[in-house]
């Protein structure tokens, strides 16, 4: 199994940028394509973007397209998700996930192993 934790969350004005990471353990993070997800308050996990194990394949929500980037470095065991242009629809709390899969999976219920999430505000 692999344990994921995020970082790098916090308060940023509107059109700023922020990176926030997602750190492995337990098992080697290239087993696992990785996706990030957020959840703003009263509202369902929704799909950001993913990266296959490789990191040569990348998918984003249309929401993000062109403002975020998600990368990874597997010899830090580590997953990125830069954020630029941010605006205050983005604030949420922002989990990293793991999927056993060789694609870039977008369901939520691909992912078999959470982070425990990081707090992402953005302020108007």
């Amino acid at each position: 199994q692999v344990q994921l934790v995020e970082s790098g969350g916090g308060l940023v004005q509107a059109g700023g940028s922020l990176r926030v990471s997602c750190a492995a353990s337990g098992r080697a993070l290239s087993w696992y394509a990785m996706g990030w997800f957020r959840q703003a308050p009263g509202k369902e996990r929704e799909f950001v973007a993913a990266i296959n194990r490789s990191g040569g394949s990348t998918v984003y929500a249309d929401s993000v397209k062109g403002r975020f980037t998600i990368s990874r470095d597997n010899a830090k065991n580590t997953v990125y998700l830069q954020m630029d242009n941010l605006k205050p629809e983005d604030t949420a709390v922002y989990y990293c996930a793991g999927a056993t899969s060789f694609g870039v999976p977008k369901k939520l219920n691909m992912y078999d192993y959470w982070g425990q999430g990081t707090q992402v505000t953005v302020s108007s």
